[in-house]
């Protein structure tokens, strides 16, 4: 069952919360659970499970309805990406990024036109959405990026290639920033939609990966790759300042991963725990098996605070930088130490594929890494707090 969390002035889920839990939790149960193993041994991306998260709403969480989202707030997404992501956190690594990434980049910084023409594609999972900041050599020095984006008529010429992409080989639409300026200048990138199919536009090497195996992460390749002035979304020179604030409601969406991987490994913790018989009795009897518990249980619940504080902030339209760079990095951080004495619990069983817990372990990690690492939110926070 759901815990208790904030949600503005009171500390209850609202009815549309429990309702939008209940259908992520059976949606996950369902179509993701008997596949988890297999899909994460062999690396398949299942991209047909999202059209069915996409006919359940789960694609356009935050796309009003107007564009054939569902129209939900920051909380009622949080419970899906939590939900989904405690049965496999790679699916709900891909829910995320096609929400908060691509789709959101577009739903927050296009022009009417621009909304029209892609969001109903993307808000039902017609079309799978791709985000293109990271490349080989700039991960968090994003301003550094090398890939170029030439003016040339009412068409622009990219080159380049992005790194670490979410459906980069599947994406059938990728919104991706590109240098318009100089190097390191904040104000010299600028923001492009990229359609599947377009002449030079191609995927590159996917990643063989630790953790969420099943969410796929490929390279992104523009070879005089020819876009019409008409997919740049916003300003020319915006694309980096853009960037920043979608990270900043994809932090949330982190979070939520974070909070679902930790607890699908807790409750698989407990499970065992209860069940597991060592010197006649449960092995939770044990005090240095149920302070371990306790611990987790208790970070678990101040991680889940957190984020939801970051979204009712979102939510409001109030400023959220600081709270959504600090829940990202506690829940994170908290999602590798619970995964961590999740396997400790199980013992020796806990390094084995016959349990969850190992899967959780390895899928864990990312979370201090995606969407600006753990080191990255150290410095969004300084920043905020010592302005």
């Amino acid at each position: 069952m759901i815990t208790e969390t904030i949600t503005g002035p009171g500390f209850d889920y609202s009815e549309t919360q429990l309702m939008v839990a209940e259908s992520a939790r059976e949606f996950a149960e369902q179509h993701i659970r008997p596949f988890v193993m297999e899909w994460d041994e062999a690396q398949t991306f299942p991209a047909e499970l999202f059209k069915k998260a996409g006919e359940m709403g789960f694609m356009g969480v935050l796309v009003p309805v107007e564009y054939g989202g569902s129209g939900l707030g920051y909380h009622e997404y949080i419970s899906i990406i939590e939900e989904i992501s405690k049965v496999d956190p790679s699916i709900g690594l891909s829910v995320a990024a096609h929400n908060s990434l691509c789709t959101n980049h577009i739903l927050e910084f296009g022009n009417e036109e621009q909304k029209q023409r892609w969001l109903p594609k993307l808000a039902t999972a017609e079309w799978l959405g791709a985000w293109g900041l990271t490349e080989h050599n700039t991960g968090s020095d994003a301003g550094g990026m090398a890939t170029t984006a030439v003016q040339k008529g009412d068409n622009w010429v990219i080159n380049g290639a992005k790194n670490f992409i979410t459906h980069g080989k599947s994406g059938d639409i990728a919104v991706i920033i590109a240098r318009t300026g100089e190097k390191g200048d904040s104000r010299g990138m600028t923001a492009f939609v990229i359609e599947k199919g377009t002449p030079g536009f191609s995927s590159g090497k996917k990643e063989d990966k630790l953790g969420m195996r099943a969410s796929e992460t490929a390279e992104l390749v523009f070879d005089n790759c020819v876009v019409p002035d008409a997919n740049r979304l916003g300003e020319i020179g915006e694309g980096f300042i853009q960037s920043m604030k979608v990270l900043d409601g994809g932090r949330i969406s982190i979070g939520a991963l974070s909070l679902g991987t930790a607890k699908g490994a807790y409750e698989a913790a407990l499970k065992y725990s209860k069940e597991r018989v060592q010197f006649g009795k449960p092995i939770s009897k044990f005090q240095g098996i149920s302070f371990k518990l306790a611990d987790m249980a208790t970070e678990i619940e101040a991680a889940e605070l957190m984020v939801h504080k970051a979204a009712f902030l979102k939510n409001a339209g109030r400023s959220m930088t600081k709270m959504s760079a600090m829940s990202k990095m506690f829940a994170s951080e908290v999602c590798v130490r619970v995964a961590n004495e999740a396997v400790q619990i199980h013992g020796g069983y806990g390094y084995t594929k016959d349990f969850p817990v190992e899967k959780f372990y390895r899928d864990a990690k990312l979370c201090t890494i995606g969407e600006g690492t753990t080191e990255i939110q150290k410095v969004v926070i300084a920043k905020n707090i010592l302005k």
